[in-house]
């Protein structure tokens, strides 16, 4: 793929970029309730915010959709589905069970997309998880579909195979999103997770022909990293070309968000406010 092709939105100097099409996920910035995330975000001209569950804790869900859309901000997505593996049927049901809530929840928000971080269960095959999953997505899509929400298989890293995701290249998520068959499952792109992957620009492509691409994520991975779950890097601070991946994402002609989504220690203990400058200058500058 010639990249000098790929997207004049990729080839743009910072100064000609705005902030419309970059999304903070409600976890970057954890130590805010999401009524300072969402008013924020909006008075520093982002445009969107993807939910994480945790976030609508004790709240209506209702009115907080509201209050983000009165703060001018697009709910991009809700995070988070999955889980589905288990060794017992019970506790495969249980996930199933989930699921169809956090469906509920993202019909309630007005969100209308789901990410599923898929899950693994240690206790049995990578293959038998894989099952699992399927079957899984496939029980819940019924009421996805009636709830007009879509679902986004999620890769992670292989370090996350024991007991977070047995999904873990975008060739697997892409199978499985083709197996499953249905216009409201397809995939997310996480540079943190596929970065690495010598496969991962036709897999990009292939979800370009599928028409299944439904999210894309960005942070940086830190070297050294000391903390495989809660060290990710801003854009620009570590060494994923995240510019590059981008522009294999918008010559599929996606045209979504950027979604920033930063699990950090250190930048949890830090000023948030400063945080979110660190967010928006690495979004413009590095990605």
């Amino acid at each position: 793929m010639n990249l000098s092709n790929s997207s004049e939105t990729s080839n743009r100097e910072p100064s000609e970029r705005n902030l419309s099409k970059l999304c903070v996920h409600t976890i970057t910035t954890k130590p805010w309730p999401i009524e300072e995330a969402a008013r924020r975000f909006s008075a520093s001209g982002i445009g969107g915010i993807t939910v994480w569950r945790d976030a609508l804790a004790g709240r209506d869900i209702r009115q907080t959709g509201q209050l983000l859309r009165d703060q001018n901000l697009s709910i991009v997505s809700l995070c988070r589905g999955g889980f589905f593996p288990h060794t017992e049927a019970a506790g495969r049901q249980v996930a199933i069970d989930d699921n169809k809530r956090a469906v509920d929840e993202a019909f309630a928000l007005g969100a209308p997309l789901i990410v599923l971080v898929c899950g693994a269960d240690p206790g049995q095959s990578l293959s038998e998880s894989r099952k699992q999953i399927q079957d899984g997505i496939a029980a819940v899509l019924p009421h996805a579909e009636a709830a007009g929400v879509k679902l986004a298989i999620e890769p992670l890293h292989p370090m996350y195979a024991d007991s977070r995701s047995a999904i873990n290249t975008l060739y697997q998520a892409n199978d499985m999103a083709e197996a499953l068959h249905s216009p409201w499952v397809g995939v997310a792109v996480d540079v943190y997770h596929l970065w690495w992957d010598p496969t991962l620009e036709r897999e990009i492509t292939r979800c370009g022909k599928n028409g299944n691409l439904f999210a894309f994520h960005i942070c940086d991975w830190k070297t050294p990293t000391t903390d495989f779950l809660n060290d990710r890097g801003l854009m620009g601070e570590g060494c994923i070309n995240i510019r590059q991946i981008r522009g294999w994402v918008e010559a599929t002609g996606f045209t979504g968000f950027s979604e920033v989504e930063i699990f950090s220690n250190r930048y949890w203990s830090e000023d948030q406010a400063l945080f979110l400058e660190k967010i928006k200058h690495g979004y413009l500058h590095h990605s």
